[in-house]
């Protein structure tokens, strides 16, 4: 197993990326950190806990990152571009926090040679792995299924305005999975009980956009859940058991529409 991620092989073509969750620090980067950053507060999480049940019910590949986004970001491009120009967002190693404020001591920021050296060693194997997964679920089935796994605080006045949805689903503006598919989708979140959104502030990063391919039966789409839905958004960010539990079943009904639609599209047995 790997110490950059961790990876449960399902036998369903259904698979889970989680690439903000992580906590893990390469060594000596605590010491460079502001003390506001040390707890990090842009963490995806608990998502991996999230998803755990679901995952295992519907036998789900689930690829999990162990290393923090603060050390690289896994759902940003390579080279730097911008997922959304124009508008204020964080890079493929960050040096501000979510709320504007510094990531890095003085002086203390990454340079181009260790940004380099993160992206091969942190970014690199976890996009290999997530490429040869969907590589052998689109072998096996003919097409394969990509859910992103996401989360934020609900209120992140940097990102956008007031209040975020609970659910907000991003396929970048219908790019990144068949039509139907999103049809599909939104029709499921319309008869939940959660607030959502379709392709709102969060289209979908660098891995929706990347993978998704519906040209060649590759459907990927993104789930950005706002915090509150699930556990307390103040430090130390606990699990909340009781809002989770309301939450999962509407998680579930959303994944278990997707392979309901791909067993009815690709007439799957």
């Amino acid at each position: 197993m790997s110490e950059i991620f961790t990876l449960t092989v399902g036998t369903s073509p259904l698979i889970l990326s989680q690439p903000h969750p992580g906590t893990k620090l390469m060594d000596g980067l605590q010491d460079r950190l502001t003390d506001d950053a040390r707890k990090l507060p842009d963490t995806d999480w608990h998502i991996p806990q999230l998803y755990q049940e679901i995952a295992s019910d519907l036998s789900a590949t689930v690829l999990s990152a162990s290393y923090s986004r603060y050390v690289v970001d896994l759902n940003r491009d390579p080279e730097g571009a911008s997922l959304y120009p124009g508008q204020s967002v964080t890079g493929l190693c960050p040096v501000d926090l979510f709320d504007g404020s510094p990531l890095y001591l003085d002086r203390k920021e990454p340079d181009e040679q260790e940004v380099e050296r993160r992206r091969d060693q942190f970014w690199r194997p976890y996009h290999d792995a997530l490429q040869e997964q969907i590589n052998r679920v689109h072998q096996k089935f003919g097409f394969a299924l990509l859910y992103d796994c996401h989360s934020i605080r609900s209120e992140v006045p940097r990102f956008f305005e007031g209040t975020l949805p609970d659910l907000n689903l991003g396929t970048a503006d219908n790019t990144s999975a068949s039509a139907s598919l999103v049809s599909h989708l939104k029709e499921t979140l319309e008869n939940g009980s959660f607030s959502y959104v379709l392709d709102g502030r969060f289209k979908g990063g660098y891995i929706t956009r990347h993978y998704g391919n519906p040209d060649q039966n590759i459907h990927a789409v993104q789930m950005e859940t706002a915090q509150c839905a699930y556990m307390d958004e103040s430090f130390p960010f606990q699990f909340d058991p009781q809002k989770a539990a309301l939450l999962k079943p509407q998680l579930k009904t959303l994944l278990e529409a997707l392979l309901n639609w791909a067993q009815k599209t690709y007439n799957q047995a």
